[in-house]
């Protein structure tokens, strides 16, 4: 749910918990005995995710979650399922500018990209508490302003139909133990997030380069973008940091998460820093002035893939998303949101704006097409099953 986020998210950690108390003695007695022997598909220079202590990864559980991922009846309509919005050919984000929900209705966001999100410290565009991949998952499937999955007030008809189907009695028998009561709401969002947790994204061209040892895995025009990219010029690394290419971050090899938001000047509205009212950012939550607009930084691995950009995705190709840096801040001529953002009070310091030659701004494309990881949009482990 993208509007009044504060107090659905009470509603939803109220509910969560409640039921996890009343399920958890049955659950104890019929699970079965946690495997520790998961297998994370990465490279050894890339650190391990953080897991829950009440969730821990086993295959019979990313196994579940990702026929549930794909389940098309964990929706109002029985048309339509988290794979909808989170396509792996698009890094498990869409081509779209917002998302439209199982009954039309669009979204103020864009649906973010998937790909290693166990990494992240904090999820969706701008939550500060929305930190459990466990808990976000009740958001799609009941918020209805506005309404993604639908599945408010069906939960129970939605139970049914999973605890009939043969397939699912075994897939969640194998993960959480026998007993039609282990079909159950936590489980399922422990599944879906465990899937989630396995989407890693480790075998782009960048990466073989950078810490494969392959010189020639990326072109000389990306070597060149790499180190405009990582410049004090252009200071695209500031938020886009680190093996993840993002500064809100959470792995083993850390002491603290890492937990940040920021305003890209994108508009301006009033001349005193507005964004549109149904998409001002962590303003939504907070309802400090300061955080107007202030959007998390996304993932840049597979960005290529992932457009069109920002929050709202308002912003069609990488070449523009590269001018609005260049400027400063995104000048609207004309319209209900014109104003000029580079002028937004509000805004990052670290988008103050450069010079690019186009021979430059070429280059810094290529780098950014390097992080195109082919393996991860084919991997039949990711797929839908069906």
């Amino acid at each position: 749910m993208i509007l009044n986020w504060k107090r659905w998210f009470s509603l939803i950690v109220i509910f969560a918990l409640t039921f996890c108390v009343s399920t958890s003695l049955s659950q104890a007695l019929s699970a079965p005995t946690p495997s520790n022997d998961y297998t994370w598909n990465i490279p050894a220079w890339m650190p391990k995710p953080v897991v829950p202590a009440d969730n821990p990864m086993t295959k019979e559980k990313v196994e579940l979650g990702r026929h549930l991922f794909y389940e098309r009846r964990l929706s109002v309509t029985g048309e339509f399922s988290c794979a909808s919005c989170h396509i792996q050919g698009f890094a498990f984000s869409e081509p779209k500018p917002v998302s439209v929900g199982a009954t039309g209705e669009k979204h103020p966001r864009s649906s973010m990209s998937l790909a290693n999100i166990a990494y992240s410290s904090v999820l969706t565009w701008a939550h500060p508490g929305m930190k459990k991949l466990e808990v976000q998952a009740l958001v799609p499937m009941f918020s209805e302003r506005p309404v993604e999955l639908g599945l408010s007030g069906k939960d129970k008809e939605v139970l049914n139909k999973l605890r009939q189907d043969p397939n699912y009695q075994k897939l969640f028998a194998a993960a959480f133990g026998q007993g039609e009561s282990n079909i159950n709401l936590n489980n399922i969002t422990k599944a879906i997030a465990s899937f989630e947790r396995s989407l890693i994204s480790a075998n782009s061209p960048y990466d073989r380069y950078r810490y494969g040892g392959e010189k020639g895995a990326i072109s000389a025009a990306a070597k060149r973008g790499e180190a405009l990219f990582n410049s004090e010029r252009l200071e695209c690394f500031h938020c886009h940091s680190g093996f993840n290419f993002s500064d809100s971050i959470k792995h083993e090899r850390l002491k603290f998460e890492e937990i940040a938001f920021h305003n890209t000047g994108l508009y301006n509205i009033d001349g005193k820093g507005a964004y549109p009212p149904n998409n001002t950012g962590v303003h939504e939550i907070t309802r400090k002035p300061t955080d107007m607009g202030r959007f998390k930084a996304p993932t840049l691995r597979n960005i290529e893939l992932t457009a069109p950009y920002m929050h709202d995705g308002s912003i069609a190709t990488l070449e523009e998303v590269i001018d609005h840096y260049a400027q400063g801040g995104r000048t609207i001529k004309a319209g209900k949101y014109a104003g000029v953002g580079s002028k937004n009070p509000l805004k990052s310091h670290f988008v103050s704006g450069f010079q690019i030659t186009p021979q430059e701004k070429q280059d810094l494309i290529e780098f950014l097409k390097s992080l195109t990881d082919e393996s991860f949009i084919k991997n039949p482990a990711f797929s839908d099953p069906s």
